[in-house]
């Protein structure tokens, strides 16, 4: 679809247009002249003083036309990149609904193309706004739509259930290790994981790597008295590693992190069934962890031999029930909306399967064509469901969870993602993932440890997000961890000071 935009030369402009743009279709091209060639002509007119006014009229090449316009008061105490974000708000505003006009679809989650969306209503919930009128705020400012809104609340509301001292945890952080090993690619993936057979020496160096960043940060955070709320181990798959392997790395941890015995939550994701033995699960239990992920995403055969997961049906099931006798007590599992040449038959057969199992927590991916996947560069080797199949998918699995005892508890959003929708994580009540909610809501830092481990530093009085990431390869993690490390420390130190340190 190639669009010719007029009236909007800034270039502040463009990666909104395109993203919005990508919402209605696959392959959205925005240019900045009128062009014959163009499917469409979008002609703005923006006016700024006290009032942001901004109109705007569509026409295609069959000669139709539609005409919308916005007006919205300009807050005259913001920064000027303040005030442009305000600006560019009201353009998408515009440029959003005229793209409804013409398309005849209702973008459920708005101008909306970020990631956490329910950061804007925790946001609300501490500014003391009441909730009707942050519903409303919502509504009017990102055109969200009230079924969505009300997901949302229905998600900030468990969190803090779950969390009650969310909003004041910046004094602790939460640490997550990354493993960058599994048995095979998966083809959605774009994770740094890697192919572990062939590569122990990879694996023997990367491990010496990681316990020396365990073991360095366990230093800081016991010098300076920091808490750790959260540790999920993820990847890769961290049972691709021997059960010896993991028996050293939990021991680092006990030995290293401060009062293990207190850290709210510890999740090991076990995600490839081909992966679990019942001599890790010993190693586990010996750990005191009971919270691990086994993720089948598919309970369709074919299905999983398409996206490159070399496990069977059977053996997720098998797995699950192994994990179960030996004392798991808290087992998550993944299903995926939209995987290659699956439609509602297919989730609706996914549904029955986990049916049988009843993990604590079940969360529904919805596909993303990833820029570096191999299913994206290869988009016409893998078949996927439309809009409207995706969109059903989705409402099957709301009805099923809410019907079993589920409540949603933490959700996100990707680009490229099908049918603009979400992923959700559901629990039974009091069996939800709290790290899950740390990550999403970016209430305290985490810091990442590992191969592709990305660390999130959070100034606890500016509020500021100051990211930094690992290397994803092992070789160059190999080379530079130590650097690596003492570059977070040095994060740390700046927004942790002596003063915001607990007594």
């Amino acid at each position: 679809m190639k669009i010719s935009i007029l009236g909007l030369d800034d270039e502040r402009f463009n990666r909104m247009l395109q993203l919005i743009g990508n919402l209605f279709f696959e392959e959205t091209e925005i240019v900045k002249v009128q062009d014959e060639a163009s499917d469409l002509i979008i002609n703005f007119a923006l006016v700024e003083n006290d009032l942001i006014n901004v109109s705007a009229v569509l026409k295609d090449t069959d000669g139709n036309s539609y005409t919308e316009s916005y007006e919205k008061e300009l807050q005259p105490s913001q920064t000027d990149k303040e005030q442009f974000k305000q600006i560019k708000n009201a353009v998408a505003h515009v440029y959003l609904v005229l793209l409804q006009k013409w398309t005849g679809i209702t973008q459920k989650w708005g101008i909306l193309t970020g990631v956490r969306p329910t950061k804007l209503l925790h946001r609300k919930v501490q500014e003391g706004v009441p909730q009707h009128i942050a519903h409303q705020q919502l509504k009017d400012d990102y055109l969200i739509t009230d079924e969505k809104i009300n997901l949302m609340q229905h998600i900030v509301d468990r969190q803090l259930a779950i969390v009650p001292d969310l909003y004041s945890l910046q004094k602790e952080v939460s640490i997550y290790i990354g493993i960058p090993f599994c048995p095979t690619k998966c083809a959605y993936c774009t994770f740094p994981a890697y192919a572990i057979n062939g590569r122990q020496g990879s694996v023997d160096s990367f491990l010496g790597g990681l316990h020396y960043e365990i073991k360095k940060i366990g230093e800081w955070l016991k010098e300076k008295g920091v808490r750790i709320t959260t540790v999920y181990y993820g990847g890769g798959t961290p049972t691709s590693i021997t059960a010896e392997e993991m028996d050293m790395l939990y021991e680092e941890m006990y030995t290293s992190f401060p009062e293990v015995e207190k850290i709210r939550e510890i999740t090991v994701e076990a995600g490839r069934p081909d992966t679990i033995t019942p001599e890790k699960l010993e190693v586990l239990k010996k750990w005191k962890i009971d919270r691990i992920s086994i993720n089948p995403q598919s309970y369709t055969q074919e299905t999983l031999k398409a996206i490159g997961r070399h496990h069977t049906v059977t053996e997720t099931i098998d797995k699950y029930h192994l994990a179960r006798d030996m004392g798991m007590n808290n087992i998550n599992m993944d299903l995926i909306i939209g995987l290659p040449g699956e439609g509602i038959k297919e989730f609706t057969h996914s549904l029955a399967e986990t049916e049988k199992l009843m993990p604590e927590s079940l969360t529904v991916h919805t596909l993303s064509f990833k820029r570096a996947s191999e299913m994206t560069k290869n988009k016409d080797k893998y078949k996927v469901a439309d809009r409207e199949e995706v969109e059903q998918m989705m409402n099957l699995a709301t009805e099923w969870t809410d019907s079993h005892g589920y409540v949603p508890y933490y959700l996100y959003r990707q680009k490229n993602i099908l049918g603009n929708l979400e992923n959700v994580g559901y629990a039974f009540p009091n069996q939800e993932s709290i790290y899950n909610i740390m990550i999403m809501e970016e209430q305290q830092t985490i810091i990442g440890l590992g191969c592709g481990a990305s660390s999130k530093f959070i100034d606890s009085q500016t509020g500021k997000i100051t990211q930094f990431a690992n290397p994803k390869d092992p070789k160059t993690y190999n080379e530079s961890f130590e650097a690596y490390t003492e570059e977070k420390i040095k994060i740390l130190n700046q927004i942790f000071s002596e003063k915001e340190s607990p007594a």
